[in-house]
């Protein structure tokens, strides 16, 4: 604690701030990487008109009530104000799309990654760039804008993520790092810049329209982890602390999304590793040392924060639903006057899942809080599915629900690893998923038949893995790659505790996918009649 105490006074924490769907996150580090103070914040996405969004009072409210938590934690544990920062980073939720005006008003209220109004636009451009665009991507929505006439794109002046835009307004830097960026428009492994091949077609493309800008112009300048991305501006310094007492002038990495923080927080950023994050929604992340043989509709190709090529599943939904059918058990203990200890009745009920069939004794659980572009839904229905003739018993549905809240990752990752052949040294786990020890961890390994390892840190998440990025910039005195100054300074051999899938759990887990496949059309009739 002195330590700790003696490293926030001399202003050499450092400070990573993730957005993430649910939750704001702060979490300051010492030296030696370790988080030393935590705040956050409770938030929830609004649909509005249709599409999920953000509001810009919510964003600012949110980081500054998440760093006044920030501050109480230090005053509570150290007696100190923050005065002082080594650097600071800012991660987001990726993708998504903010557009702003030459006065940098916020044209259309920001459009979150969960929005799968973008089809057209993303089928037209996975067409034109010969290349997977997903529906959540920066320029899925630039161009869906384009394609329903909506009249405030030939005012765009700029438009980014919601990690850059945070960084611009505390920096002044419109700027992004290389692994949000390959969110917003794919990047060339080689120039580690947006496709120039791709910004020429799009520019093409969009040209009959008329538009005062191309789109380079408006586009978010690409930085690789370690280089600079700016200071904190005195505005800046009043928009995060509004006590006054942080000072400007604190360095300011490239702004991630909350893939690359994943990946830093796992220490999944060197070939042949991976990493699977798992809470409101899920996805992996698998670094390749190749291109894939071909697009694939299910897997996005982004970036490690130093620019190597990743081949990405990405789920809209992972634990929303566990969490809800968990919640009713909350509600029946207090209904019965038992005392509610949540992470006991996660515990107790994660654990007996594991003590049920392995194939679920046949029930089906279709976790879609919203759509679910891997498998085809543009909308979705939580959803629950037996016969009568099934083993319907608290083992297999708790069973069942953990099930489904990786089976639409097992559904891409599939293609990787059985029609790719893609080979993995590890993989690592993190995220709400895991948080009750070993059963996450188990029913993953099951779905991808590969060992997954959990570290004690993987709970810090992607507010401790921008920080870690905070770290490399100004603490990489060896001038070390990314992955080796992880390898070193921060992981130093710890690979975590590992397990490896059974073989009763892997045929189990594929005889509930066939069974979950076969049934999607009973959950796109919910889509259709339940409204």
């Amino acid at each position: 604690m002195k330590d700790a105490k003696s490293t926030i006074e001399a202003g050499k924490a450092i400070l990573g701030i993730e957005f993430g769907s649910t939750r704001i996150k702060a979490v300051l580090i010492d030296q030696e990487n370790k988080p030393i103070a935590q705040g956050s914040h409770t938030w929830e996405n609004q649909l509005v008109d249709g599409l999920w969004t953000y509001s810009i009072e919510a964003i600012w409210a949110g980081v500054q009530d998440c760093y006044a938590d920030l501050r109480l934690n230090v005053k509570n544990q150290y007696g100190i104000e923050i005065e002082n920062l080594a650097a600071i980073g800012i991660s987001a939720m990726m993708h998504g799309y903010m557009a702003f005006n030459d006065k940098e008003e916020i044209l259309v209220p920001f459009r979150t990654w969960r929005n799968t109004n973008t089809g057209k636009a993303a089928a037209e451009l996975s067409e034109l760039f010969v290349y997977n665009i997903p529906l959540r991507w920066s320029i899925s929505h630039l161009y869906q804008a384009i394609l329903n006439k909506e009249e405030h794109v030939k005012d765009i002046t700029f438009f980014t993520t919601l990690a850059g835009y945070v960084h611009w307004q505390i920096t002044g830097e419109k700027v992004l790092g290389i692994g949000d960026a390959s969110g917003m428009l794919p990047i060339d492994p080689e120039t580690k810049n947006y496709s120039a091949e791709m910004i020429e077609k799009f520019d093409k493309l969009v040209a009959p329209y008329g538009y005062s800008w191309k789109l380079t112009d408006i586009l978010p300048k690409v930085l690789l982890a370690g280089e600079n991305a700016g200071c904190l501006t005195e505005e800046g310094a009043k928009r995060l602390d509004v006590s006054g007492h942080l000072k400007a002038g604190v360095p300011v990495c490239p702004p991630e999304g909350d893939a690359g923080t994943g990946m830093v927080a796992t220490n999944a950023v060197k070939q042949r590793t991976g990493n699977v994050s798992a809470g409101t929604s899920s996805f992996s992340m698998i670094v390749l040392e190749k291109d894939l043989s071909k697009p694939y509709e299910m897997i996005d190709m982004v970036t490690t924060p130093d620019g190597s090529l990743v081949a990405m599943v990405h789920c809209n939904n992972c634990t929303s639903d566990l969490n809800a059918w968990v919640n009713l058990f909350k509600e029946y203990q207090e209904l019965m006057g038992m005392p509610v200890d949540m992470d006991e009745i996660f515990g107790k009920l994660y654990n007996h899942a594991l003590t049920g069939d392995a194939d679920c004794g046949g029930l089906i659980s279709y976790n879609y809080f919203s759509g679910e572009p891997v498998t085809g839904l543009t909308e979705g229905r939580p959803l629950f599915v037996r016969t009568a003739s099934d083993k319907f018993n608290l083992a297999n549905f708790m069973r069942a629900h953990l099930y489904a809240s990786v089976g639409v990752l097992k559904i891409g990752n599939d293609i990787l690893f059985n029609e790719e052949k893609i080979k993995v040294d590890r993989i690592t786990g993190h995220g709400g998923l895991f948080r009750t020890k070993g059963v996450g961890q188990r029913v993953l390994a099951a779905a991808i038949n590969s060992p997954i390892s959990v570290m004690e840190t993987a709970g810090e998440g992607g507010a401790w893995g921008i920080a870690l990025l905070g770290s490399y910039l100004v603490n990489n005195d060896k001038k070390q790659s990314l992955a080796d100054f992880l390898d070193e300074k921060v992981f130093a051999g710890n690979a975590g505790v590992e397990v490896s899938p059974t073989a009763e759990d892997v045929a189990g887990f594929n005889a509930y996918i066939e069974n979950y496949k076969a049934c999607l059309p009973v959950e796109e009739a919910a889509v259709k009649y339940k409204k």
